[in-house]
């Protein structure tokens, strides 16, 4: 008999069966990712907050910032946010946090509500990722629609994804991509649907290239192992590589106008730590493939108990061809392996270890444990003998697993139900199964003739043709067996009923197993995190009081409202409002944290993170005309008494453009001391930085380190200095943990910590008394130490003096639309124009009717040249990359529409031509 031709195994597609096995899996996903979510009690279902780490840091404070421009109530727009960081390039955090397309849902809920709107978005991307890859098992092979939907469900609620992903809702993007692209790789194997592959590719990499990137690549060894598998000649296999290899070249292109402006900006992003891979032990990355162990350190690979059950018979069961038992395991334990080995660890992030998880390409091997799962199940539940010797897999792990710190207690309780309603469910199924082959048969099965291929297609069956089946068998065998008719066999018409019974009784025990195990392994995660992470509040009363506040005196551009040195989280200016410091993205730029770092400023997240500088030159410097003071948030400080009111101070702020005379330094570098640093970029002294004293309790000098002192001694540190009386006191000491205050005066916060993850900002502590003597009190919560020059005391007289002079000179009208910025300076204006925004890459200029320049640098802000005789300043921002990205996409765009135009002309000639009478050519063979 002729064997059935690469084209015909996968040119018809799921259809109705795989309409229904997504909308099975998506509603499943949706059910579970809700379920675990009420069982841990966390938002929107309970008490306890989602909001940790980046998830309230970033994501939910750039949907917003989404929301505000969507509804035209931002400042700025897609290329430039004026609300953070002073003036940021926008476009490629959009690139990175929410160029998905379900990020455009934000616009449909409140503002107020903008977690649950997040939340939706979280659950729609997982569900979605569930139905795809359901929609994929059965692309790559015909079987039980349902039980498609089931593992389609355990890829969508792996490990990965409750553990890694929930909070980082931008790499939910790629565990829906990866089903995805290995659709499209399905599609070039036989030549269909060209133009939407790019298009899916295209999608994939704009909503986040980096997971995307990782998803390629899995695709693309999933496509070369079912090359090797199908039998086709060299020649063929060479073309269908080259296809989709066209393919993903052509949808990154489309996609280049967002992914250069990405790479680009991280080219300008402040340096991270470097980090050393070193591989988990074998006991931590087998104990992540059973349910509720986590750890943040360690690949999360929990599939499920039956898909892993499945995924381990694989080897052992004879009813699957031996070339694709060997295929899909060989590629699965070497991706596996690929985890653990560095060079490959690099390759897979594309050649940089992360600063946080890991193990971020963990996705792509709980994706091939579902497909090598697959692969069992579509040929027939595994028999026993497979199945006992992947129960006995299963038992080796866990033995090897027990001896991991990453085990949960609750894992004894949940893994033995797993592993019953896994094993029941399927034995049913194969007893179902063996039932169906030892039914009657009134006619002839050339499927079940047909060898193990016929018989999977026999078992791809849907349900709901396998019942209409049965019905009509059934109703034959009733007219046999009527009075004066032979009655056949009467013995085999009661087996079709308890073959009913146990397909029903499989589905429910596996996915009463899945369900309780999935849940537990979610809400254990979601509990875990809250213990080891730092967490935010949603949006409520502190939220919308500083939002009210901003509101309420924001005049932008004539001054920035800064949200104030009390965050809530550390992107408070895109959440409340405002024109602040605050900034909080993996593309922070260098420039923006070296300058607030050189002028006292303090961070978190090794630099990526600045901080609000509640200091009054600063506040001139970046006209930072009205300051919000809020209360601790009690959500960060549980001990912190309940505060009222955030209340406003004003102040007169030279205008955001300002002119600095002809021989200004512009050239030297910030020094050591930001009060220095300060008065360098303000062009006047108004400090006063004594030699300062430090003296433990006892009275001995302390000559670098403050330690926390020992139980039962004095726990004041005193520093001393003297300044003239009626100035204001500020302690800059970034690294220094613990608390400060002034004789008199209200207790400041410092935090810092030993790995330098964080450093403290400079705060004020009061005013200077008539004696002149300035002593401040440190209490010590970690070892630190204060520096030279840690004490700056400043004249407010001489700081206003400046302030008039610079407002004097300053723009008479500052205009701000979109990503410019056009000023009006007095007539005869001379020196260097200096807009309070930092330098970032992408800024030119020109004075007058000069030509646009790229901007000039004034201590890491903005500076155009003057000659005297332009009256006008127009500075421009364009991120980098953009016009690269720009050209890159026009050609791929052009290349696609030619090749989709080449492609239906020769169609068209092709159905034009006359078929010849007979086929002489051989069709290519599938191999076993």
């Amino acid at each position: 008999m002729e064997r059935p031709t690469l084209r015909k195994a996968v040119s018809r597609g799921p259809s109705r069966p795989g309409r229904a096995a997504a909308l099975l899996a998506s509603l499943l996903t949706a059910a579970l990712f809700c379920a675990a979510d009420a069982v841990a009690r966390c938002y929107p279902f309970g008490p306890r907050t989602r909001s940790v780490n980046d998830l309230g840091n970033q994501y939910v404070p750039f949907h917003a910032h989404l929301w505000d421009l969507l509804h035209g109530r931002a400042d700025g727009n897609l290329l430039i946010n004026w609300q953070s960081g002073y003036g940021s390039s926008f476009l490629p955090d959009l690139g990175t946090y929410l160029s998905s397309p379900f990020a455009l849902l934000v616009a449909l809920f409140p503002r107020d509500e903008i977690d649950l709107a997040v939340y939706v978005i979280t659950g729609l991307k997982t569900a979605c990722a569930g139905a795809a890859m359901a929609w994929l098992l059965l692309a790559l092979r015909p079987g039980r629609w349902w039980a498609a939907g089931l593992l389609g469900t355990s890829y969508a609620l792996c490990g990965w994804s409750v553990a890694v992903a929930s909070y980082n809702p931008m790499w939910l993007d790629g565990l829906l991509a990866l089903p995805l692209f290995c659709l499209v790789g399905e599609w070039t194997l036989t030549g269909r649907r060209p133009l939407l592959g790019v298009l899916v590719v295209a999608l994939g990499w704009v909503a986040n290239f980096y997971t995307a990137y990782m998803a390629t690549l899995a695709a693309g060894l999933v496509l070369l192992l079912r090359l090797a598998l199908g039998g086709l000649a060299l020649r063929r296999r060479a073309a269908v590589a080259g296809r989709a290899a066209g393919t993903v070249a052509l949808g990154v292109g489309l996609a280049a106008p967002l992914v250069t402006v990405v790479w680009a900006g991280t080219r300008h992003a402040y340096p991270g730590r470097v980090v050393d891979f070193a591989p988990v032990p074998a006991r931590d990355l087998l104990a992540r493939l059973l349910p509720t162990t986590y750890t943040f350190a360690s690949p999360a690979l929990y599939v499920g108990t039956a898909a892993l059950l499945l995924a381990l018979a694989l080897p052992f069961d004879r009813r699957v061809p031996g070339r694709i038992r060997t295929g899909w395991t060989a590629l699965a334990v070497a991706v596996a392996l690929s985890l653990q080995w560095g060079p490959t660890h690099l390759l897979w992030h594309a050649f940089a270890t992360p600063q946080g998880s890991a193990y971020r390409q963990a996705f792509v091997l709980c994706a091939l444990l579902v497909m090598a799962a697959w692969q069992t199940l579509s040929h027939g539940p595994p028999d026993a003998r497979a199945l006992a010797a992947a129960t006995g897999l299963l038992a080796v792990i866990t033995a090897v697993a027990s001896r991991s710190v990453v085990v949960h207690p609750v894992m004894w309780l949940v893994l033995p139900l797993a592993v019953t309603g896994a094993l029941g469910g399927l034995l049913l199924l194969g007893r179902a199964e063996r039932a169906e082959r030892t039914g009657p048969a009134e006619r002839s099965e050339p499927a079940e003739r047909a060898g193990p291929a016929g018989r999977s297609e026999a078992a791809g069956r849907s349900e709901r043709a396998e019942l209409g089946d049965a019905t009509r068998r059934f109703s034959r065998l009733s007219r046999l067996s009527r009075p004066g008719r032979p009655s056949g066999r009467p013995v085999r018409v009661a087996r079709r009923p308890r073959r009913a019974l146990l397909v029903p009784l499989a589905v429910v025990l596996l996915f009463g197993g899945q369900f309780g195990e999935t849940v537990a392994t979610s809400a254990v995660a979601s509990r875990l995190r809250l213990g080891n992470m730092d967490d935010y509040a949603p949006w409520g009363a502190r939220q919308r009081a500083q939002a009210d506040a901003i509101a309420r005196v924001d005049d932008w551009p004539a001054h920035r409202t800064e949200p104030g040195r009390e965050q809530t989280v550390g992107n408070d200016p895109v959440l409340v409002g405002g024109q602040g410091a605050q900034y909080y993205s993996s593309l922070t730029s260098d420039v923006l944290s070296r300058t607030l770092t050189a002028l006292g400023d303090g961070w978190t997240s090794r630099g990526r993170s600045v901080q609000s500088l509640d200091n009054d030159v600063t506040d001139a410097l970046f006209s930072v005309g009205a300051r919000v003071h809020s209360p601790p948030d009690p959500h960060q400080s549980r001990s912190a008494p309940p505060g009222g009111a955030p209340t406003v101070t004003r102040a007169q702020v030279p205008p955001l453009v300002t002119v600095r005379p002809p021989g200004t330094d512009t050239r030297s570098g910030f020094g050591p001391s930001p009060y220095r640093n300060q008065e360098l970029l303000l062009g006047t002294r108004v400090y006063t930085v004594p030699r300062v004293t430090v003296r433990a309790a006892d009275g001995t000098p302390v000559r670098r380190f403050v330690g926390v002192p020992a139980e039962g001694t004095a726990s004041g540190v005193k520093v001393t200095a003297r300044c003239r009386a009626g100035t204001e006191v500020y302690l800059w000491a970034p690294h220094y943990s613990g608390t400060a205050r002034l004789d008199g005066g209200p207790e400041a916060r410092f935090r810092t910590d030993a790995r330098v993850t964080k450093i403290a900002a400079m705060r004020p502590l009061g005013t200077v008394p008539a004696s002149g003597r300035v002593r401040i009190v440190l209490t010590p919560d970690l070892r630190g130490r204060i520096p030279d020059g840690a004490v700056g005391c400043l004249d407010t007289a001489r700081l206003h003096g400046a302030v008039q002079r610079l407002t004097a000179t300053g723009a008479t009208r500052v205009h701000v639309s979109g990503a410019t910025v056009e000023a009006s300076l007095p007539p005869g204006s001379a020196g260097t124009a200096v807009v309070a925004a930092p330098r970032i890459a992408g800024w030119r200029c020109a004075a007058g009717a000069g030509p646009v320049v790229a901007a000039g640098g004034f201590h890491g802000l903005i500076a155009v040249p003057l000659d005297g005789s332009a009256t006008t300043v127009r500075c421009v921002f364009r991120p980098p990359g953009l016009r690269l990205g720009s050209a890159i996409g026009a050609t791929a765009l052009l290349v696609t529409l030619l090749t989709c135009a080449f492609t239906a002309l020769r169609g068209r000639r092709a159905a034009r031509t006359p078929l010849p009478s007979t086929t002489t050519t051989a069709p290519d063979r599938v191999g076993a």
